[in-house]
């Protein structure tokens, strides 16, 4: 068949097509027909632009995020001590009353630092071992996970101690625990339990009441929380209740904290004025 006729063929057939598309292709020259068109620069410009503008919102997210973290930051430093320990009683006291944490019998918390002048956890703490769990078994006590961070990569794993003598020094003098316990035998990783737990505590820089955590930017309990809760959905357990601990200077009004779509919400929190639950399981735990 002539160059033509398969001109006039592919016409034919084009036609049955919606207009819009025959239109271009029969318009287009003859190679073009057996040839991919290129995209429409409208499309490619388009694309460009969405990307572009979605790196440009993160960058004025992240700007934003920096600006306020030094703004929490002189907050935490321009505390009064004697304040600074109310606050930090009243918030351990709230918590060691409270249900959900009686109840609890699983639970990750963070060590507190207090050059990172975080809400002291010690008492917390030293509640939960002196009455570990004994060879699993969490009827009469809990069992408790505390972060150890193994590189810069935002890569955190949270790891069983029954004992503060469990936990050394890192290089940042910020006490974690050891890997393998005296025994030589390695501690057991949260991710690897076999059972879930009920309830984290949670440190940051700053908190609003729709549950929002701005953290001290390295990504490490955004990464965490993302991997645990996608293990608990696979392995349809409960979802433990996320509870951030706050003083009362980092309790910023609603909207001023940016987020980006890594950023894990919390569902209550405590101050030293009490409990905010924000979901509805915070709701229904935290009466």
């Amino acid at each position: 068949m002539s160059r033509t006729g398969l001109r006039q063929k592919a016409k034919l057939v084009l036609m049955t097509q919606p207009y819009s598309i025959a239109t271009v292709l029969a318009q287009a020259p003859f190679c073009s027909l057996f040839n991919p068109l290129p995209a429409p620069r409208s499309i490619v410009t388009m694309t460009n632009n969405t990307h572009q503008s979605s790196n440009t919102h993160l960058e004025a997210v992240f700007k934003q995020k920096k600006i306020l973290r030094s703004s929490v930051r002189k907050a935490l430093k321009g505390m009064d001590p004697s304040s600074r320990s109310q606050e930090d009683n009243a918030v351990q006291n709230i918590i060691l009353e409270a249900p959900w944490f009686r109840s609890s019998q699983r639970l990750c918390a963070y060590i507190s630092c207090s050059s990172l002048r975080e809400v002291d956890t010690s008492k917390v703490l030293s509640e939960i071992l002196q009455n570990p769990a004994k060879d699993g078994h969490t009827q009469m006590g809990k069992k408790l996970y505390v972060p150890r961070v193994e590189d810069k990569n935002s890569y955190m794993r949270m790891l069983n101690i029954t004992h503060m003598d469990d936990l050394i020094s890192n290089s940042m003098n910020i006490l974690e625990p050891a890997p393998v316990d005296g025994d030589g035998n390695e501690r057991e990783d949260v991710m690897q339990a076999t059972d879930p737990v009920d309830l984290l505590l949670l440190p940051g820089l700053a908190f609003d009441k729709s549950g929002r955590r701005l953290g001290r930017g390295g990504g490490y309990y955004d990464a965490f929380l993302k991997n645990y809760l996608e293990l608990v959905k696979e392995r349809n357990w409960k979802q433990p209740l996320l509870v951030a601990l706050s003083y009362s200077v980092q309790i910023m009004d609603e909207g001023v904290i940016p987020v980006t779509p890594n950023d894990v919400p919390v569902d209550a929190l405590v101050s030293p004025a009490g409990v905010i639950p924000i979901t509805t399981a915070a709701q229904e735990r935290c009466h």
